[in-house]
């Protein structure tokens, strides 16, 4: 069962099929919970793989792991594929490659904080404007430095160099507040804690590893590991917009390919859209309408057509719109606007027919090969070829093993960037300082040991005068004691002589 340059996606009847020359018009994947949207994107997976188109995946549950891996026969895939007319049907896996953010179920994917931007970053830390302002500053001031911006630690680094020098900063690039400074630095922490820091550094992605074909020209299907890193929905949302965004600018123009260069799914879509700022939403847009010349087609898998924005939903040709429930008067308006988007069958009443649906089955309309949509069909989605459900972690390490870019990304590199540029340039100052309070203390010693022995000198070392009164003073002192001697030593002898007289004359 073929036709030619499509992928056939189900049918009863009459056969759906993607028109591989209008898939990069992009398109959308809808419906609730348990309804078999991952089903849908694991088969258009499979098919864009054999036709040879490279294809970008985010694996939120892990079921989608199973594309590297051959399905095992059940009965009711065997049925479906028989109802629906699909006489190949066999069980085939995927080339795929795995990747994670955080290295631990694929290898690693990595972009470096110059690569992000301050727009995306801004919004990954969710600031504020004037919290954006000083982000920028900061962006330039490394430029104009020469100081690259890699990892978190480069980026704190620049922020406590802004607020060290804010006086001097503000004369040529304008206000950074200390308050802002802190804010921004506060939510790094919490980024860091989330685990961005793996997101953060190098080997930096190579986009160009995404786009790879096998020997026998079959697409890989890159598949990221989502599961933990959905649980931080910014993180994930800006992760995805950074990969699009960095395929917009290095792809070049080549209009409407015969077949994609890549496909691109956003899994749980709304996440890149909730709380987004209008100039985000509209660059996204703009992303979006533009890559399609770059040859990529962008499909959004969410539960409803209204978690994308209208300016990108009009983008969306491609249309596969699984079972919506209407329990609430909310969900009935979500209902009848779905069923509005779709190009009117008049012998399907489409907007009952969208909470009819069972598993595995959906309304579905693609472009024709004039660029034109096609009238909405109630569609029996295909069976998968490769597994139904995830693979074992034994499994998982030998794709792996035999991957094309295993080793390549697994080891982190940490070159001389920002922050050991600002690190030794503080340290410099430091030691310049310490000697400097080194020398100063040298020298007031000095001066002190110089006023020491001056005092000491003017102690022991008097003027001439003052010696000469001395020695005068001395002698007149001898001889007053030599003279007083004399005096006592002639009475004492006279007393004795006349002692002596006066006894011989006695006698």
């Amino acid at each position: 069962m073929t036709e030619e340059n499509s992928i056939f996606v189900g049918g009863a009847g009459d056969g759906q099929w993607l028109n591989l020359k209008r898939a990069n018009r992009h398109g959308l994947v809808a419906g609730a919970t348990g309804t078999g949207k991952t089903v849908t994107l694991q088969i258009l997976c499979e098919g864009l793989s054999a036709q040879g188109v490279p294809i970008f995946v985010a694996d939120v549950k892990g079921d989608l792991s199973g594309l590297s891996q051959p399905g095992t026969s059940k009965d009711f895939l065997e049925k479906r594929a028989a109802t629906i007319g699909l006489d190949d049907y066999a069980y085939e896996a995927c080339p795929v490659i795995f990747w994670d953010v955080f290295g631990k179920q694929g290898h690693p994917v990595r972009s470096t904080i110059s690569e992000m931007g301050p727009t995306l970053l801004g919004r990954l830390l969710e600031l504020n404007e004037t919290q954006e302002g000083v982000l920028f500053i900061a962006f330039e001031v490394a430029d104009d430095q020469g100081l690259m911006l890699l990892d978190l630690d480069d980026l704190k680094s620049m922020l406590s160099y802004l607020a060290e020098n804010a006086d001097e900063i503000r004369r040529e690039y304008g206000n950074v507040s200390a308050a802002s400074v802190g804010a921004i630095q506060r939510r790094l922490l919490k980024l860091q804690a989330e685990g961005a820091e793996h997101f953060f550094g190098e080997p930096a992605l190579e986009l160009g590893d995404f786009m790879r074909t096998t020997r026998d020209g079959r697409g890989y299907v890159n598949i990221l590991a989502a599961d933990d890193l959905i649980l931080s929905p910014g993180v994930y949302g800006t992760v995805l917009l950074w990969l699009l965004s960095e395929l917009f600018e290095d792809l070049p123009e080549v209009g409407d390919p015969e077949k994609p260069r890549l496909v691109f799914f956003f899994d749980e879509a709304h996440l890149l859209f909730d709380d987004a700022p209008k100039a985000l939403r509209e660059r996204i847009a703009q992303v979006v309408r533009l890559i399609r010349s770059k040859g990529v087609g962008v499909y959004f898998v969410t539960q409803n057509p209204q978690d994308v924005p209208d300016e990108v939903l009009g983008q969306l040709g491609n249309r596969v719109q699984h079972a919506l429930r209407a329990y609430t008067p909310k969900d009935a308006k979500a209902v009848r606007v779905a069923a509005q988007t779709f190009r009117q069958n008049p012998d399907l009443d489409t907007e009952t027919v969208i909470t009819e649906l069972g598993v595995g089955e959906a309304l579905t309309s693609f472009l024709d090969a004039k660029g034109v949509p096609g009238i909405v069909q109630r569609t029996l989605i295909r069976p998968p070829s490769s597994r139904l459900g995830p693979v074992t972690e034994a499994e998982r390490r030998g794709v792996m093993q035999v991957s094309p870019v295993a080793g390549r990304y697994d080891t982190a590199i940490d070159r001389d960037s920002a922050h050991e540029v600002l690190t030794r340039r503080a340290e410099d100052m430091a030691r310049q300082r310490e000697e400097e309070e080194a020398r100063e203390a040298r020298e007031k010693e000095d001066e002190a040991r110089a006023k020491r022995e001056a005092r000491s000198a003017r102690s022991y070392s008097m003027p001439r005068t003052t010696r000469r009164r001395s020695s005068n003073r001395q002698s007149v002192g001898e001889a007053a004691a030599k003279a007083m001697i004399r005096s006592v030593s002639t009475q004492v002898g006279r007393a004795l002589v006349r002692g002596i007289l006066g006894s011989l004359s006695r006698r």
